[in-house]
């Protein structure tokens, strides 16, 4: 297999479990070297009130699948909610490698309390839509000064599709239009001087917690079609984590990214114009998913709570799930 990123070096920031590791692996099946980020490693369990705390998965075990995959992975812990980690990420960065090609941030802060906005607390609230959008702010100006000693480099955010409108929770809402305007502002910002910043949006992920919670592993995930849930939520038409990070490695290989600066792209789209598929040589199938958000669409996601409480985890349509700890 060819590998167009060799020699390039990347960082995802969140890399220890879902989108975050999907992502890591694929830039490594494409050659890159990865720096992984996280929170939750071998000899430092994530302790924090990060919504997915205590999960076994590790920073480390990405990076040796990284390598595994065809790449060079280097695990190190990361918390993006203190400046001086973040801070010290980079210079390692530059101490090792004298550059940076691509950024992927695929960090969640806490979970959201799914509560109505009268119903929230503007004190729970505050400290939600902190704990999210200042790590990603913090983390694409340090890459951004390190890619910019090469007048070139790419910064991808992960975000939320739009299939749904409102995202069922006003705080989560208000955070993820803040992810998608904070891409526009770094390509207006950071195009002029060689940076590229994008969003991918991917689809319904079969990410470790939530099949965990289904009881199946992705050889069987297709046995929870048997839960009325799984199908309200459109498990038929969902995709692994590595389906998005194809998307991720398609973009940072393309060598006309530039001219995609500033928008919004699904992993959807970017499968038919780049020709990927996910790693079971399958493209998922998008109108059982679309099917679902109709659905969804009538009772204003209520089902889709449902399922989430089912699955055990806090679920949105397109989650980018469990990644930052």
């Amino acid at each position: 297999m060819s590998k167009p990123l060799r020699g390039r070096v990347a960082v995802v920031a969140g890399a220890t479990r879902g989108a975050g590791r999907g992502i890591a692996r694929m830039l490594g099946e494409a050659g890159a070297t990865v720096y992984c980020t996280g929170r939750s490693s071998r000899t430092r369990p994530n302790t924090s009130k990060h919504s997915t705390a205590g999960r076994p998965e590790t920073i480390e075990e990405t990076a040796e699948m990284v390598t595994a995959a065809g790449g060079t992975g280097i695990a190190m812990r990361v918390d993006h909610t203190a400046d001086d980690d973040v801070a010290a990420l980079f210079e390692r960065v530059r101490c090792d490698k004298q550059r940076l090609d691509v950024l992927a941030i695929v960090m969640t802060g806490q979970a959201a309390s799914w509560k109505s906005f009268l119903d929230d607390s503007p004190a729970t609230g505050r400290a939600f839509v902190e704990s999210w959008i200042w790590p990603h702010i913090v983390t694409a100006w340090h890459a951004a000064k390190l890619m910019l000693t090469h007048r070139s480099g790419l910064i991808i955010e992960l975000v939320e599709q739009d299939n749904v409108g409102y995202h069922g929770a006003f705080y989560f809402d208000v955070m993820e239009t803040l992810l998608k305007r904070l891409v526009f502002g770094l390509a207006n910002e950071l195009g002029q001087h060689g940076v590229t910043a994008v969003a991918v949006g991917p689809g319904f992920m079969r990410t470790e917690a939530i099949l965990e919670g289904f009881g199946v592993t992705e050889a069987t995930w297709r046995d929870a079609l048997k839960h009325p849930q799984a199908a309200a939520m459109g498990w038929g038409g969902s995709e692994t984590p590595c389906f998005v990070g194809r998307a991720v490695a398609a973009l940072a290989a393309d060598a006309g990214v530039a001219k995609k600066n500033g928008g919004i792209y699904t992993a959807r789209a970017l499968s038919e114009e780049y020709g990927f598929t996910d790693v079971n040589d399958t493209c998922p199938d998008y109108a059982v998913l679309e099917a679902a958000v109709e659905e969804a669409k009538k009772t204003y996601l209520a089902s889709m709570m449902d399922a989430a409480r089912f699955a055990k985890v806090d679920w949105k349509l397109t989650s980018k799930t469990e990644e930052a700890s």
